[in-house]
C-alpha cells in the first residue's frame, strides 16, 4: 500500500485491504474516506468490510462512492462538508487514488490557487489536469477581454507587444506578470566577471513596457484555452483572442540539496541570480588559491554556454592575475559534451587546455554542504553508483530548470511539461488561437535572449495573421546565439538553428563565430545591452525583421 500526502491532514492512497489497518494505525490514521463503489473487481473488498476493520483499530469510516470518471458537484459537497468534523489525518483512498485525489482538488478549490492544487497532486504522483476547466469556472469572476493577452513580461513577452503594437498601434493588447522589475539577464554573467554593475541589468517593469499596452500585474493560476481565458490567482478570467505564452523557465533550486542555504556564502554562488551575480565577483577576486568548481545541470537550461562563461572568465582572470596562482578548476557537467554544437568545441577546447581546466562529464549536481565546502555528484545514468563526493572553495552552481508550477499543471504541455509548439510557426500544436516562444515552448532551440529576439517578431506576424484569418504564417529557423566568453577581451560567438545547423549573422572574413573574436566582444560589450533596450524592448526589430520568410500552412 502506497500513500501519498497532499497537506499534512489529507493523504491519499490505492485500493486498501482489511490487513493494512494495523499499518494504518501505526502511521496515526484517523480517518479512512472510500471512493470506490462496491463490487468494481471480484477480489475488492466492501466498504463495510473496510469499515468494520476500522472499527477494530479505532479509525473512523466515511463512504463517499464515485464512479469512475464521473466525478458530480455532491461527492465534493459532500466531503466539504463532512471534513471539518473527521478525525485527522485523514486517508481517502479508491482503486488507484485518482478518485481520492480529484474529490479532495474539487473541495478545496475555495481554499487554494488551481495551480497550487493540480502541483501537489502531482508532487503525489497524479495528473489532475482535466480537472482545470472545473477548477477555474469555480473559482474565476466576470472575464474582462483583449484581443492578445500575453503571459510574460520578460524579454519575449515585451518584445512581441512592441512588435504587434509597431505594425497595428490600435491593437488591444494585454500583458500580464506580477513582476516589478525587467532584468537584462544575458548581462548576469559579465556582472559574475567585473565587466557591468549588477544594477545596470535592472529597470523598473512600468518603464520598459509599450505605453498602450494594459499591465495586468497579476500571477496567473491556469488557463481554460477551451473557452480561450487565461485564470489569474485571484481567481479573474482574462479573455483573449490570441493567447502569446512566454513566462520563462523557473529555477529549481530546491532540487540540490542544501544549495538553497548555501548561496551567497561559503564560497557558493551563481550568475543566474541577480542578487548572487555581484558574489560571483567577489569570491573570484578572494581566491588566491584552491579548488574551483562549476557545474551544469541537465538540459534544458536556459544559456547553456553560461556555466562555461563564469569559468573562463574567472580562469581567465586568475592566470593573468599571477599565471602560477595555485587554483584548480573543474567543471562538473551533466551532459555528455561541452557544448552541443560541434563546430565550436575546437575554440573551447583550446581554452581548456590554456586554463588546465578538468572535465567531468555525466556528472550531476545533487548535494551541496555549504560550511563544510563539500558537493556531491550522482553519475547520470548509473544509478545504483555511489555519490562522487569534493571539496571546494569556490562552487558556482546552476540548477535544474523547468517550466513554471501553472504551465507545467497546464493542458497546453507535453509530457515533459513543456508549451506544445509547432517548432516553425511557433504556434500550439492542439490550440490555433494561442502561440509561444521564449524558454518554456517545446521547439528544439536554444534558450537565449538572442533566440527570443528572433522568434518575437515572427510570433507577432502570425498571431496577426491568425486574427485575420490567414492561411499562411512565417516561420523560425531555431536561430540562437551564445556568445561565449572565454577571456577578457574575446569572444567565441557561437550562432546556430535547428540540428546544430551554423546561421552567422556577419560574414566570416568580419566575424569568424568558430575563433575568440576581440569584434564579438565589443558586440557583447558595447552593442547587445543598447540593442535589447532600445531595439529589441521598444520594436524595432534590426538585423531580425522576417522580410522575405518561408512560410509554412497554419496548424
Amino acid at each position: 500500500m502506497k500513500m501519498q500526502q497532499l497537506t499534512p491532514d489529507y493523504g491519499i492512497s490505492e485500493q486498501i485491504q482489511p490487513q493494512d489497518l494495523a499499518t494504518l494505525t501505526e502511521r496515526g490514521i484517523k480517518t479512512l474516506v472510500c471512493f470506490r463503489p462496491d463490487h468494481e473487481s471480484a477480489d475488492q473488498p466492501t466498504a463495510a468490510e473496510i469499515r468494520d476493520a476500522a472499527a477494530q483499530h479505532g479509525i473512523a469510516f466515511e463512504y463517499i462512492p464515485v464512479q469512475p470518471g464521473n466525478i458530480e458537484a455532491w461527492h465534493s459537497d459532500e466531503f466539504t462538508q463532512r471534513y471539518p468534523q473527521l478525525p485527522k489525518p485523514i486517508l481517502g483512498y479508491c482503486r488507484t487514488g485518482m478518485r481520492a485525489a480529484s474529490v479532495w482538488a474539487l473541495a478545496n478549490v475555495d481554499a487554494l490557487p488551481p495551480a497550487d492544487i493540480l502541483h501537489r497532486a502531482q508532487q503525489g504522483g497524479f495528473d489532475l489536469r482535466a480537472l482545470l476547466p472545473r477548477l477555474l469556472r469555480h473559482a474565476k469572476l466576470t472575464p474582462r477581454a483583449y484581443t492578445v493577452v500575453i503571459v510574460g513580461a520578460g524579454a519575449a513577452g515585451i518584445a512581441v507587444a512592441a512588435s504587434l503594437l509597431t505594425r497595428k498601434p490600435d491593437l488591444d493588447v494585454a500583458i500580464i506578470d506580477p513582476a516589478e522589475t525587467h532584468y537584462y539577464q544575458p548581462g548576469w554573467t559579465m556582472v559574475g566577471a567585473g565587466i557591468f554593475q549588477a544594477e545596470s541589468t535592472a529597470r523598473a517593469m512600468a518603464s520598459v513596457l509599450p505605453a498602450r499596452v494594459t499591465w495586468i500585474k497579476e500571477a496567473v493560476a491556469g488557463f481554460d484555452p477551451e473557452h480561450h481565458e487565461v485564470i489569474l490567482q485571484t481567481g479573474q478570467a482574462i479573455r483573449y483572442q490570441s493567447l502569446v505564452v512566454c513566462p520563462g523557465l523557473s529555477l529549481n533550486w530546491d532540487a540540490i540539496e542544501g544549495l538553497p542555504e548555501a548561496l551567497g556564502q561559503h564560497g557558493v554562488t551563481s550568475n543566474y541570480r541577480y542578487d548572487l551575480a555581484p558574489y560571483t565577483w567577489q569570491q573570484v577576486q578572494r581566491l588566491k588559491g584552491g579548488k574551483a568548481i562549476f557545474t551544469q545541470p541537465p538540459m534544458p537550461i536556459k544559456c547553456a554556454g553560461a556555466p562555461q562563461k563564469a569559468m573562463y572568465m574567472s580562469a581567465d582572470y586568475w592566470r593573468k592575475l599571477q599565471p602560477r596562482l595555485p587554483i584548480s578548476i573543474a567543471m562538473y557537467n551533466a551532459g555528455g559534451v561541452l557544448f552541443g554544437v560541434k563546430d565550436y568545441v575546437p575554440a573551447l577546447m583550446q581554452y581548456v587546455e590554456r586554463y588546465g581546466i578538468q572535465l567531468n562529464f555525466n556528472h550531476q549536481l545533487v548535494r551541496v554542504d555549504g560550511p563544510r565546502q563539500r558537493a556531491w555528484f550522482k553519475i547520470v545514468g548509473q544509478d545504483q553508483a555511489p555519490l562522487v563526493e569534493t571539496d571546494f572553495d569556490l562552487l558556482h552552481a546552476v540548477p535544474p530548470q523547468q517550466a513554471p508550477a501553472f504551465i507545467r499543471t497546464s493542458p497546453l504541455t507535453d509530457a515533459a511539461g513543456w508549451v506544445s509548439v509547432n517548432q516553425h510557426t511557433l504556434q500550439h500544436t492542439q490550440y490555433p488561437d494561442i502561440f509561444a516562444l521564449g524558454d518554456v515552448m517545446n521547439a528544439p532551440n536554444a534558450k537565449t535572449a538572442a533566440a527570443a529576439r528572433k522568434q518575437a517578431p515572427i510570433v507577432a506576424m502570425n498571431v496577426l495573421a491568425y486574427l485575420d484569418g490567414h492561411e499562411q504564417f512565417y516561420c523560425y529557423d531555431g536561430y540562437g546565439s551564445c556568445p561565449l566568453t572565454v577571456e577578457r577581451g574575446k569572444i567565441v560567438l557561437a550562432e546556430f538553428g535547428y540540428g546544430g545547423k551554423l546561421l552567422p549573422s556577419f560574414p566570416k572574413w568580419l566575424l569568424d563565430g568558430q575563433k575568440p573574436s576581440r569584434l564579438a566582444w565589443l558586440l557583447k560589450e558595447q552593442l547587445l545591452p543598447p540593442i535589447y533596450w532600445q531595439g529589441m524592448l521598444k520594436g524595432r526589430e534590426w538585423l531580425v525583421k522576417p522580410d522575405t520568410p518561408l512560410i509554412q500552412e497554419r496548424t
